[in-house]
């Protein structure tokens, strides 16, 4: 028998210097790479505030080796993967995951690009200007201004008060001065004695070691740096004080002088801090009709130093008693305090922690293991939980009586025994599995007669599954209830997030869309709750108060979020829906849905199912056609910078269609990001790609800008698709193969994460497509034909398809039409 795989990281410091951890995990699908270096925008000299978020922006730029167009972005886009960067107060974070086979690649080109940057004074003039576009918009969002405002109590000495973020005023590029002090920068702590790198896959540990080897030799040789210790947050004696910004309730507790493991603690109060379960502080509040949420989460920790912030979401009757809901926090910390050393939730926080790392993909994996938390709360957790604990409370705090109850044990955390396996009978093996019977026969019709398909594209044992269930609506539901719902679940999705299950309900034109993704184990049991939480909501749920309105999202992710009620057509909605008018609704809905990695729960999924509310409906149902037209939606966005999406479906749901759209995307992303973003210096906020709604494949194009009108914006997308077969036609024979041969690689079901690989086939289902729908999408990319790529240019550019354009400025006139 195999030894089972090591569940902690293999840590080690190489002979340069650079700490490296590695996660071998046979399951995982892709590999990642997260690379930290100990500095951050608290590190940078004050004279040149934005320094090292400027210099994270830089390194991005290509080098000598490896230009723009073949560095780390480009590569890890043209390869199907992610790859991101961010700059911490004490910290800068890159990171990226690949499929295994471009693994390699990947990091030779990160190593590169923190090696050997060019920090050329053009490209630094370039990138100066995207970073003041990202300045002006962070300037302009709400929820960022709120954020910021929350560290007005501190000390106006401590760094977390000054300005971090960098704009065309604090980066004098042109003078010598700053030029010192960038490269000053770079030097000091770009290097390996201040560098970690994390590396998780399903290569050996060997193999993965060698890869971090190959790595280290790339970078310059350096020693650890201390990190200057920052004043006291606060000026001061008081330990904590309070915001309230409307119907937000803030209370900032500045901690100091905490032991070592104060991040474990921190992270293990705040898991039962915001815990819903009953007896507890956010359900003692929410049953008095005082609070609809709370959050609790640190804002900053660093030297022993620690920020914690607690949020409570007042109903209208809190707004008026913030008193009571903070004396009722102080009363419960004090409950809480006083525990013996929290044996119970101990097990619990382990179980919760080893759930996570068991259904975790690899990039977020090799983020934890940057973190280096220990997989429970260890006996110096308890010893720093009880010196935080110490610091949070007042030195008198009366007593509100109430018998407070530590939360009780996640059901969903806790290992079922596996039903039987599908598609056996009494006296079958395993060997007997490729015969057929007239009794399976039978099974198969019903099965594909109802409204649930099994995908076999994952293994029963695979340690993952999804299940996605959809209801079409006669009528849409009004937006005060879609809020309503959606707080309805709050309960199951925190304990199956717990549970390493991902609950979403997504509510678009009359259409709900239930999925449920992660851990097996937990998901028929889920799926019960929710199907009855939808189908017999209950007396609560009609007596729930109205949500606080949330805060404006930026004007490009308002848009995003807007896009698929707009693509499905807006439904008629009533203006209010009582209990009656609900039950009346749900049953005439009809569903469908797709279980994946399910096999073995068939018959859980049936028995729930059949409490489902609505008609089973196996038949898919095509969106709204606007071939040939060109829709405009105007929609109302938070003031301040114009922001534009271009959507562009295909002009039908053939295979061949949806292949020649996607190699058009692939060819498409780089460029146009270079173009828009670069060379025009339009706004941060510049993306293209492929995007399907309800299994519609459409090309998507987005931007958010500063300075150009939507009218502007929508030319310059227009310039660059007019651009289009110049592009094609420059690819030669081999690069056009290898294009070909790069996207065909990202549908390989053996690759693919669970949760693309359960997209695609949910949404292959959707446009009625047969089960080996990828296997069919890879030969139809192989086949497409220089001659098919440049019509499929053709019908982008004349809108064969449609064009549907959502912006927060108003319709330009013919040939656009206006809609509401």
């Amino acid at each position: 028998m195999p030894a089972l795989n090591h569940p902690h990281p293999h840590r080690e410091t190489l002979a340069n210097g650079l700490w490296i951890s590695l996660q071998h995990t046979p399951r995982l699908k892709r590999c990642a790479a997260a690379l930290r270096v100990a500095a951050g925008s608290h590190d940078v000299p004050r004279a040149w505030p934005g320094l090292a978020h400027f210099l994270e922006h830089l390194l991005f730029l290509g080098t000598e080796r490896f230009p723009a167009e073949q560095g780390l972005m480009a590569y890890v886009q043209r390869h199907g993967g992610q790859v991101n960067a961010s700059t911490g107060e004490r910290h800068t974070d890159f990171f990226f995951e690949l499929p295994p086979a471009d693994f390699p690649a990947g990091l030779e080109r990160l190593a590169d690009m923190l090696a050997h940057p060019r920090l050329s004074q053009e490209d630094q003039l370039r990138e100066r200007e995207v970073l003041h576009a990202e300045f002006i918009a962070w300037s302009r969002d709400a929820a960022a201004q709120r954020q910021l405002a929350l560290l007005d109590g501190l000390s106006a000495a401590h760094p977390l008060r000054a300005f971090h973020a960098g704009n065309r005023y604090s980066l004098n590029v042109p003078r010598p001065a700053f030029q010192q002090a960038l490269q000053g920068f770079y030097q000091a702590h770009y290097h390996s004695g201040q560098m970690t790198l994390s590396l998780a896959g399903p290569q050996p540990l060997d193999e993965l070691r060698a890869l971090a080897q190959g790595f280290a030799a790339v970078l310059a040789v350096g020693e650890p740096r201390p990190q200057d210790a920052p004043p006291p947050l606060l000026a001061s004696a008081q330990q904590h004080y309070r915001q309230l910004d409307g119907r937000h309730l803030n209370l900032l507790f500045a901690c100091e002088q905490l032991p070592m493991a104060a991040r474990e603690a921190l992270d293990f109060l705040c898991t039962w801090l915001g815990s819903g379960k009953a007896d507890g502080l956010r359900a003692t509040l929410e049953e008095r009709g005082l609070v609809e949420g709370l959050h609790a989460a640190p804002l900053y920790q660093f030297a022993g130093q620690a920020l914690l912030h607690i949020q409570f979401t007042l109903t209208e009757q809190g707004a008026t008693q913030t008193r009571q809901v903070s004396e009722l926090l102080f009363d419960w910390l004090a409950f809480f305090s006083s525990q013996q050393d929290w044996s119970a939730l101990r097990e619990e926080y382990a179980l919760l922690r080893q759930r996570q790392r068991q259904v975790a993909g690899a990039l977020e994996l090799a983020r934890l293991n940057n973190e280096q938390l220990e997989p429970q709360l260890s006996a110096q957790g308890v010893t720093a939980l009880k010196a935080l604990l110490a610091q949070l409370q007042p030195a008198s705090a009366g007593n509100s009586g109430i018998a407070w109850q530590l939360p009780a044990a996640n059901p969903l955390l806790r290992s079922s025994a596996p039903p039987p396996r599908a598609g056996l009978i009494r006296g079958q093996t395993s060997a007997h599995r490729g015969l057929r019977t007239f009794a399976q026969d039978r099974l198969r019709q019903r099965r594909e007669s109802s409204g649930m398909s099994f995908s076999p594209a994952l293994a029963d044992d695979a340690g993952e599954a999804a299940l996605y269930l959809r209801w079409r609506l006669p009528e849409g539901l009004p937006h005060t209830l879609r809020d309503r719902l959606q707080g309805h679940l709050r309960e199951l999705r925190e304990d199956g997030r717990q549970a390493g299950v991902e609950l979403a309900l997504g509510i678009s034109g009359n259409q709900c869309l239930l999925t449920l993704k992660g851990h097996p184990e937990p998901i028929p049991a889920m799926l019960q709750q929710a199907l009855l939480a939808l189908g017999q909501p209950g007396a609560r749920f009609w007596h729930m108060p109205e949500p606080v309105a949330p805060a404006p999202l930026l004007p490009i992710r308002r848009l995003l979020q807007a896009l698929p009620e707009f693509s499905l057509g807006l439904p008629i909605v009533r203006e209010s829906l009582d209990e009656q008018g609900w039950q009346a609704l749900w049953q005439e809905a009809r569903w469908d849905g797709l279980a994946i990695g399910l096999g073995q729960a068939q018959g859980a999924i049936g028995a729930a199912l059949g409490k489902a509310p609505g008609t089973a409906d196996n038949q898919p149902s095509a969106p709204p056609s606007i071939a040939a037209q060109r829709h405009w939606h105007q929609i109302a966005t938070a003031p301040g910078e114009q922001a534009l999406l271009l959507c562009c479906p295909a002009p039908d749901t053939t295979l061949a269609q949806e292949a020649a759209w996607r190699l058009l995307g692939q060819l498409i992303q780089t460029p146009f990001y270079q173009r828009l973003r670069v060379e025009l210096q339009l706004g941060y906020a510049v993306f293209s790609g492929v995007r399907q709604i309800d299994g519609q494949t459409a090309l998507l194009f987005g931007v958010q800008s500063p300075n150009a009108s939507s009218n502007e914006i929508l030319g310059h997308i227009e310039a660059f698709l007019a651009r289009l077969p110049e592009l094609i036609e420059a690819l030669d024979s081999t690069a056009l193969e290898r294009l070909k041969t790069q996207l065909a690689a990202q549908f390989d079901t053996r690759a693919l994460p669970l949760p693309q690989l359960a997209e695609l086939l949910w949404q292959g289902r959707l446009a009625g497509h047969p089960s080996d729908y990828l296997e069919q999408l890879q030969q139809e990319v192989m086949a497409t034909t220089r001659q098919r790529l440049l019509l499929a240019a053709d019908q982008l550019q004349k809108a064969r398809g449609g064009w549907r354009c959502l912006a927060n400025g108003p319709c330009p006139g013919a040939p656009w039409q206006a809609d509401d």
